[in-house]
């Protein structure tokens, strides 16, 4: 009996991981989705994004002008990258900071919360299998681990 249920068991995490590139993907895409649109906002009327920076959000150490082109720049490209698994782990670093920087000055909502775990889940566990890294991986890795 023991043997039939570890046998179920192992059949059970054998098909579940199967799933897990395609849940790594929908990860990757739906936090894209929200910072994609808010870049494209922010683009959109640029100089009410600067009114906003320099009046609302208040970012620290930052001046406003500056803040608001970065915020932009970011919330632009790092989707993009997100979206093709090309330098995954890199993007989700911006898109992190800004969303504890959202957070912690501006809006306190549990929201965030769940970017942060879905961005810190992209960060370490990469794109999977479905993503430019891991081609690029599959096709330079072996290169790259022994020059490491």
């Amino acid at each position: 009996m023991t043997k039939i249920i570890i046998g179920f068991f192992y059949i059970f995490l054998k098909t579940t991981s199967a799933f897990s590139p395609f849940m790594l993907l929908v990860l990757r895409l739906w936090i894209a989705h929200v910072f994609w649109v808010s870049g494209i906002l922010k683009i959109e009327d640029f100089d009410n994004t600067i009114a906003l920076f320099r009046d609302e959000y208040q970012v620290p150490l930052l001046p406003p002008v500056f803040a608001a082109v970065m915020g932009t720049i970011f919330e632009i490209s790092c989707p993009i990258l997100l979206t093709l698994g090309l330098g995954t782990r890199i993007a989700t670093l911006p898109l992190l900071a800004m969303t504890a920087v959202i957070q912690f000055t501006y809006d306190q909502n549990i929201q965030h919360a769940y970017w942060a775990m879905l961005l810190g889940t992209i960060l370490c566990f990469g794109a999977g299998k479905l993503s430019a890294d891991y081609l690029i991986k599959k096709r330079f890795g072996i290169l790259l681990e022994k020059n490491l």
